[in-house]
């Protein structure tokens, strides 16, 4: 997205920083979103396990993407001319290569915040956008902090063509997984479900299709309309997938053309599906403030508990 950095006066940036800030730390938004249905009578704090999140791009030329597979959580969600971007979130491995990279946007630091200071690895942001990311509770890793960390790849065309060596970056792994840090349970399916064999989600110009693989144990992935694949050239699968239900909205940004940048609004609450072992299960979501983390819970409220291996979180306009 990236525009050129603007002159202006000290004081305008100030008074701009502290609208963005404001903009992206209340927890209704726009206050045009449903209000909370349910509060967790004991908010879980933040994830404490060390995280790397990296912005990740999803278009045709950006495929196949590199690490995807290694990711404890990996985020999808819509952004300008109703196309699609990917935040992947590493704590208990990192693997050795990860991108295309690409920007950042508004949505990514109030996600972020379930997490106790992570590491975003991103290309650069806008020039409105760069105050709110610099007083966001996390590190901010663009190339020109860590220009040893960043490759631009020789078989691509730029934009598509940034990668992360994260080995090159001060981030370490942990032994957690993000998921189980951030209080989401993996094991046993819990009772109910109806059996499915797949699920697509749509966006405007972009779709993700989830198919069932007996024989893998585990959602194949599909693409607007192709199979995606690792960069080795294998199926792309994860073992459970949620389909989170989620206000979008404008933001207070646009992107070179124009465009209006949409806005995810990650606090709150409302419904998920979630898709493991073939089968299919209504569930709910809270989160009470952009400081705590997010509960998936089952109809009758017990946990929700996801299949151990991959996890994709899609947001879906409600």
């Amino acid at each position: 997205m990236g525009a050129t950095r603007a002159k202006r006066p000290a004081a305008a940036s100030l008074v701009a920083a502290a609208l963005v800030i404001m903009a992206w730390g209340c927890q209704g938004g726009d206050g045009t979103g449903p209000p909370d249905k349910r509060v967790p009578s004991s908010e879980k704090s933040v994830a404490s396990a060390p995280v790397l999140a990296v912005k990740i791009d999803n278009v045709g030329p950006a495929r196949p993407q590199t690490g995807l597979q290694e990711a404890d959580i990996v985020y999808v969600e819509q952004v300008e001319a109703g196309l699609s971007r990917i935040l992947a979130v590493y704590s208990s491995r990192l693997p050795s290569v990860v991108g295309p990279v690409r920007s950042a946007r508004e949505s990514d630091l109030e996600l972020l915040r379930q997490f106790d200071r992570p590491t975003l690895a991103y290309s650069g942001a806008q020039t409105k956008l760069r105050p709110a990311i610099e007083a966001a509770p996390l590190n901010a890793l663009p190339p020109s902090k860590a220009p040893g960390a960043y490759f631009r790849s020789g078989d691509r065309a730029a934009p598509h063509n940034l990668y992360l060596r994260p080995r090159n970056t001060r981030h370490t792994t942990a032994r957690a997984n993000a998921a189980e840090a951030a209080g989401l349970r993996f094991g046993p399916a819990p009772a109910g479900g109806r059996p499915v064999t797949g699920h697509t989600v749509r966006y405007p110009s972009a779709r993700f299709a989830f198919t069932w693989s007996a024989d893998r144990q585990q959602w194949q992935v599909d693409m607007d309309g192709a199979p995606a694949r690792t960069a080795e050239g294998e199926r792309l699968g994860t073992a459970t997938v949620v389909v989170q239900y989620v206000t979008v909205r404008p933001s207070l940004f646009r992107d070179r053309s124009g465009n209006t940048t949409p806005y995810t609004e990650t606090v709150g609450s409302g419904t998920a599906l979630v898709l493991r072992n073939g089968r299919a299960y209504d569930a709910e979501w809270s989160r009470g403030t952009a400081e705590s983390t997010t509960d998936f819970t089952t109809p009758d409220d017990k946990p929700m508990t996801f299949a151990p291996g991959g996890l994709w979180i899609v947001f879906a306009p409600r």
